[in-house]
């Protein structure tokens, strides 16, 4: 896989000029976003990886093969920003999902180790009121014990209204469970170009 990094955009003046399908990685701060990026991507420092949540600030994007681009938003759910800074990050994001018109899908981190939170299910509802396609994809999956690993997958299947097939546990430690993101990302973009071909058609 080639990636690499485009640009960071703080507001719509910087977002790339491209007509390529972007897949949003999402979720709330500390959920292993950088780690999942550079893990998917097979590269160390793709994405920061810091010990202190909430630490994108802009929107990140990255060309994928040429043929995609993956977009990494600012986690949701952290307290230490002020009310200003929590209220500008609130209007970039809207913004984004709201007028960008290469969104292909969305890529909702959760942390498999407990139950999606208030704001995981909130994200989600939004994504589906955008009519945007979900991938869902449960984080540090090898800190749950493997005996306990199908219960805490179903609970957050349950939680979010969502089949249990369409949940992805992944370990970016032991980099394990890509391929089933890989050939779902691959589902949206193909679905994305299709649409995109039938309504240029029509």
């Amino acid at each position: 896989m080639k990636s690499e990094f485009i640009t960071s955009a703080a507001d719509r003046t910087n977002w790339p000029d491209s007509t390529l399908p972007e897949i949003v990685v999402v979720g709330r701060s500390n959920v292993g976003k950088s780690s999942f990026i550079n893990a998917f991507t097979n590269r160390k420092n793709l994405a920061y990886v810091g010990n202190t949540p909430g630490k994108t600030r802009l929107i990140n994007f990255f060309a994928i093969d040429e043929r995609w681009v993956l977009v990494d938003v600012p986690g949701y759910g952290y307290a230490k920003m002020s009310k200003a800074q929590l209220e500008k990050l609130g209007r970039m994001m809207d913004d984004y999902f709201l007028n960008r018109k290469n969104i292909a899908g969305v890529i909702q981190l959760v942390d498999g180790r407990h139950e999606p939170t208030k704001d995981d299910l909130d994200m989600v509802n939004f994504f589906r009121e955008m009519k945007y396609p979900i991938i869902v994809v449960a984080t540090k999956i090898d800190k749950v014990p493997k005996t306990k690993r199908l219960a805490s997958l179903k609970k957050i299947a349950q939680k979010l209204q969502l089949p249990l097939k369409s949940v992805c546990p992944i370990s970016s430690t032991e980099k394990s469970g890509f391929e089933q993101v890989s050939e779902l990302i691959n589902e949206k973009l193909d679905q994305f170009e299709l649409k995109k071909k039938d309504g240029s058609e029509q």
